[in-house]
């Protein structure tokens, strides 16, 4: 079954019009034609099922057949917060798998220690849209421009916050204090971890100080092993 990305359905019209863009892949790439029987996500968990109805390489007009909401809601809410890698192909390596895997949301803090300080968010919103057709999410995560550190902490969030990081202080694992079916925020620090004076400051907003095992782990490394174990607790 083949899938597209189309974040401005309406699902009370009973046809869709695929962008040009999706239609070219649709006819030209794909081969499809009239009367196959295609899915669609719209990024806010719907799920619908259409048949081709006119198979133009342009405009591919759809007929809507079926409607699925909230197609596998995941029973947890998780935004990640890391600091960009210096290296852009590590940062798309973690937003398809964690995608893949489930996340609600990311964003990037710039921190003290920050190699980079910018990204280009059109590509990895790409990458994203491309890692939900894969794994088949019907939920689009919500990628959020780089802000600075101390503007990110001063962010209301409901939910429980928790900073990952390698100094040797007293920390807890999210086995033994996460919320099952809670909202999480998870901070993931450079690649020479946060500073001290950042840790301090995550604290004094609520934050809990969490350890992710005891090998030093790259930052889209850490970012991805406290994606999958706020997952897997949730199960």
């Amino acid at each position: 079954m083949q899938l597209f990305y189309t974040p401005d359905i309406n699902p009370s019209l009973p046809h869709y019009f695929l962008s040009e863009e999706e239609s070219k892949h649709c006819i030209r790439v794909l081969r499809l034609e009239k009367g196959c029987e295609v899915q669609l996500i719209d990024g806010k968990g719907g799920l619908y099922t259409a048949l081709i109805h006119d198979a133009h390489p342009k405009r591919t007009v759809l007929q809507i057949i079926s409607v699925i909401q909230a197609f596998n809601k995941r029973n947890h809410y998780l935004h990640i917060a890391m600091a960009p890698t210096k290296n852009i192909e590590r940062i798309e390596w973690f937003l398809e798998k964690a995608t893949e895997i489930g996340i609600d949301e990311i964003s990037f803090i710039i921190c003290q220690r920050s190699e980079r300080k910018d990204v280009k968010m059109d590509r990895l919103n790409k990458i994203i849209t491309s890692a939900i057709k894969q794994s088949i999410k019907a939920y689009h995560p919500q990628l959020n421009e780089p802000v600075n550190y101390n503007q990110f902490l001063a962010k209301p969030f409901i939910g429980q916050q928790f900073i990952a990081h390698c100094e040797k202080t007293e920390k807890t694992s999210l086995s033994s204090d996460i919320v099952i079916n809670g909202s999480y925020q998870v901070l993931i620090g450079p690649e020479g971890d946060f500073t001290p004076t950042e840790i301090d400051d995550a604290l004094h907003h609520q934050f809990k100080a969490i350890t992710l095992g005891e090998s030093r782990l790259r930052t889209e490394t850490a970012a991805l092993e406290a994606c999958f174990e706020v997952n897997f607790l949730n199960r």
